[in-house]
């Protein structure tokens, strides 16, 4: 028997790595999952996973719909008579007396009409209206306007809006009638500005003396 300590470490190293290789080969004999079987897994989580979110989000949307209302409102300008004459166009075609001074630009106490229309499923309320930076009060029902004021036609040139607050019905046309509380120049780009009950915006832009719609 070989003694020699030289020797001795040379065995003990060959079985060392004859017993790493044995057990190198085993763990590489294992198989692994096949690609196509891997694949079908992931794509089985993310239905069901998905099928999961879908089943929770329609309750909660369900219920949302159910104890609210649609809040999403529309409304559309579509068009405008701010021309400096005696006379007024409505949106329905219809004429009402402005009592506008001609041919010295838009002045104080002067009017203009703007044409809107409620695209919404509900009834909208106008909360502020601003042309030009001044902001203008509702007055409902036949009272004068002053400076300042504006009213909402309905349908021909003496229907106002009589209720206690500027309500546009769903569907509904209109026209406000705005008493100027500041000179316009004539050519004047000025913007009409409507914030509802809601705090929906919406702007338009009118041209002084000009029609449009």
């Amino acid at each position: 028997m070989n003694t020699d300590p030289f020797n001795i470490f040379l065995c003990f190293t060959k079985a060392r790595m004859t017993y790493i290789t044995s057990k190198q080969q085993k763990m590489t004999s294992r198989r692994a999952v096949a690609p196509i079987i891997a694949t079908l897994l992931l794509v089985a989580i993310a239905v069901v996973g998905g099928s999961i979110i879908f089943v929770f989000s329609q309750g909660f949307f369900s219920a949302a719909q159910v104890s609210g209302s649609p809040t999403i409102e529309s409304l559309k300008f579509t068009g405008y008579d701010a021309t400096d004459g005696t006379t007024l166009s409505n949106h329905d075609a219809t004429v009402f007396a402005a009592a506008n001074t001609p041919s010295n630009g838009l002045n104080s106490g002067e009017k203009i009409a703007v044409y809107l229309q409620n695209n919404s499923v509900s009834k909208s309320t106008l909360g502020e209206v601003r042309f030009g930076g001044a902001v203008y009060t509702y007055v409902p029902g036949t009272a004068i306007l002053a400076p300042g004021q504006y009213q909402i036609l309905t349908i021909g040139p003496s229907s106002l809006l009589g209720t206690t607050s500027a309500e546009i019905q769903p569907g509904q046309q209109i026209t406000i009638i705005v008493d100027l509380s500041e000179n316009v120049k004539s050519g004047r780009d000025a913007q009409f500005k409507l914030t509802t009950s809601n705090g929906a915006v919406f702007v338009g832009t009118v041209i002084a003396g000009q029609q449009s719609g």
